[in-house]
């Protein structure tokens, strides 16, 4: 599947590899076990989390923190688990892309 991505980016017909990669390290991370793109699971639906933080300058950087800490009270009371097998510039990457979901 790599390998397809790879080759429709390079002949021009798909732009939008980095969320297609941002939705593969989701899966990848096990982040879908409690979030999904337009439903609340367990947490937020990323959507929300995108309209939430929508232009708001820090919001990439205090997400990407918060996958990798965990968090508490902003969505409801279930508590968001740390994710230490998140590195740092995962984070942002997801950060990234859940922000970037209309």
């Amino acid at each position: 599947m790599k390998a397809l991505v790879a080759a429709t980016v390079a002949l021009g017909l798909l732009s939008a590899a980095p969320a297609f990669a941002s939705a593969e390290l989701a899966k990848a991370k096990n982040c879908l076990a409690c979030h999904a793109v337009d439903k609340k699971l367990v947490g937020p639906a990323y959507k929300d989390v995108a309209a939430k933080y929508a232009g708001q300058a820090d919001a990439s950087a205090m997400l990407a923190d918060k996958i990798m800490k965990g968090g508490k009270g902003t969505w409801g009371p279930v508590p968001m688990p740390p994710n230490p097998q998140v590195k740092a510039e995962e984070a942002k990457q997801l950060a990234d892309w859940v922000l970037s979901l209309k």
